[in-house]
C-alpha cells in the first residue's frame, strides 16, 4: 500500500480541548504519527465534558482524539519536563495551547525548541492572539461566537442573540491551523527549515465571516440575524410545505425559473419584482408568500422529488441522525469503527465494541486517509511510547 501523505511525521501534542486536538487529529488522519501528551489524574479537559459518557470516556474527547497515541507526564515535575523537552527535540510539529510563559517555563517554547530542533514547525492555537492586550484573555468557542459577532448574525430577525449548535470556531481555527502546518511542511522541504506558526480563535471566526465581513468593510452597514434568510440571495431560506418546512436554496434567475414553474407560479419568473435576484431581495416577503400558497398544497416529499427532479436545490431539515442517514444512502459511508490497540479487526470496520466515528471527508485516489488508533485512554500508551523513542 502507498505511503500515507504524512506517513513518517512525528507530532507533538500538547494542546486540549477542541481546536488544537482536531488539528492534531486531522494530521493522524493523514498518516502523521501523534503523540498526545497530558497531565496524569485529570488529562484533557473534554474528558470531563459530559454526560454522555461511553465506557468512561466523554463524546466529546472521542470526537477529536483518534489516530494518537497517549502519554501522560506531570510537567510540573523535573522528569515530566525532560521527556516533554525530548520528544519537541525530535517532532517534525509541535502544537499548544498554553496559557502566556507557560511553554517557556516548562523548556518547550518555540525559541528553545527551534534552538535544538530547527526543523521543527512549532503551532499556538489561542484564543486572541500570542502577545499583545489579548495574549492573557482565555478562549473558548462559545466566548468568541459572541465577542467576534458571529451570535450578532445567528437567530431570528430582532430575536436573541444565538450561538450555532457545534464549536464551530474551534473547527475552523482547527482547519486554519492544520492548512499552516501543512504549507510549513511544504515550505521545509525547500529551505530546510521549520518555522512558527500561529492562528487564533477570533482571527479565524473573523476570515470565516466572508460576505458579512465584507458587507462591512466595503459598505460600513452592520449585518443583522435574519434568521434562516439569506441577506443577498432570495429565496434561500425555508419556507412551509404542507406538513413541514422546506430547505430551499435558489442560487440564480435560471433556478428560479424552474422554481416558479414546478409549483406552478412560471408567471413570476417574468414578473420585474422577482425574475432577478435583486428584485427577489427587495420583494421577498411577497415572493415567499406567493410561493408558500403553492408549496402548502403538497407534503413536502413530494415537493423535494418535484425540485430535485428540476435541479433545484431543495431538501427538508433533517435531524442529525437523518442527516448520516442521508450520507449513508448517497453512499458516502459516513461512520468508521476504530477498535482498540491490540483489539482484534484494527482498522475501520471493528466489531460492536469498536469506537464509533464519523468519517474524515477527505479523499484521495493514492494516499487515502487511515485509521489507526482509537481515541487514547489517559496515559494508555505511556511506557510503550517512552520505549520507541528512547526517552529517560
Amino acid at each position: 500500500m502507498t505511503a500515507a501523505p504524512l506517513d513518517g511525521i512525528l507530532v507533538a501534542d500538547f494542546s486540549r480541548v477542541v481546536a488544537g486536538p482536531y488539528a492534531t487529529m486531522l494530521l493522524g488522519d493523514l498518516g502523521a504519527t501523534v503523540i498526545k501528551v497530558e497531565r496524569p489524574g485529570s488529562g484533557d479537559d473534554t474528558r470531563g465534558f459530559g454526560p454522555p459518557f461511553v465506557d468512561g470516556e466523554s463524546s466529546y474527547y472521542l470526537a477529536v482524539n483518534r489516530n494518537k497515541r497517549g502519554v501522560a507526564w506531570d510537567l510540573t515535575t523535573a522528569d515530566g519536563r525532560s521527556k516533554a523537552r525530548q520528544l519537541a527535540a525530535r517532532a517534525d510539529v509541535l502544537i499548544e495551547n498554553f496559557r502566556p510563559g507557560t511553554a517557556d517555563r516548562l523548556g518547550i517554547g518555540y525559541q528553545e525548541v527551534s534552538s535544538a530542533n530547527p526543523r521543527v514547525v512549532y503551532c499556538s492555537v489561542s484564543g486572541f492572539g500570542t502577545d499583545g492586550p489579548g495574549a492573557a484573555l482565555p478562549g473558548y468557542d462559545f466566548l468568541v461566537q459572541g465577542v467576534g459577532g458571529l451570535m450578532s448574525i445567528t437567530g431570528d430577525a430582532g430575536g436573541e442573540p444565538r450561538k450555532v449548535g457545534v464549536a464551530v470556531v474551534d473547527v475552523l481555527t482547527a482547519l486554519f491551523g492544520s492548512n499552516a502546518i501543512l504549507a510549513a511542511l511544504v515550505e521545509r522541504e525547500r529551505s530546510g527549515r521549520g518555522q512558527y506558526v500561529e492562528v487564533n480563535l477570533l482571527s479565524c471566526l473573523l476570515a470565516s465571516l466572508i460576505n458579512q465581513a465584507s458587507t462591512y468593510l466595503t459598505t460600513g452597514a452592520i449585518p443583522r440575524a435574519m434568521g434562516n434568510r439569506h441577506p443577498s440571495i432570495a429565496p434561500y431560506e425555508t419556507m412551509q410545505a404542507a406538513d413541514r418546512v422546506l430547505v430551499v436554496a435558489v442560487g440564480n434567475d435560471a433556478q428560479f425559473a424552474a422554481l416558479a414553474g414546478v409549483v406552478g407560479a412560471g408567471w413570476m419568473a417574468a414578473d420585474d419584482r422577482f425574475a432577478k435576484n435583486a428584485g427577489r431581495v427587495a420583494h421577498r416577503d411577497r415572493m415567499v408568500e406567493l410561493l408558500e400558497i403553492k408549496l402548502g398544497q403538497r407534503p413536502a416529499a413530494e415537493w423535494i422529488e418535484l425540485l430535485q427532479a428540476a435541479g433545484i436545490p431543495s431538501g427538508v431539515v433533517n435531524d442529525v441522525g437523518e442527516a448520516f442517514a442521508l450520507a449513508d444512502r448517497l453512499g458516502l459511508d459516513p461512520v468508521v469503527r476504530l477498535p482498540r490497540d491490540g483489539e482484534a479487526g484494527a482498522g475501520a470496520t471493528g466489531g460492536p465494541g469498536a469506537e464509533v466515528q464519523v468519517r474524515d471527508p477527505m479523499g484521495f485516489s493514492r494516499t487515502p486517509v487511515t485509521y489507526r488508533h482509537a481515541p487514547p485512554r489517559l496515559g494508555e500508551h505511556t511506557a510503550e511510547v517512552e520505549e520507541e523513542l528512547g526517552l529517560s
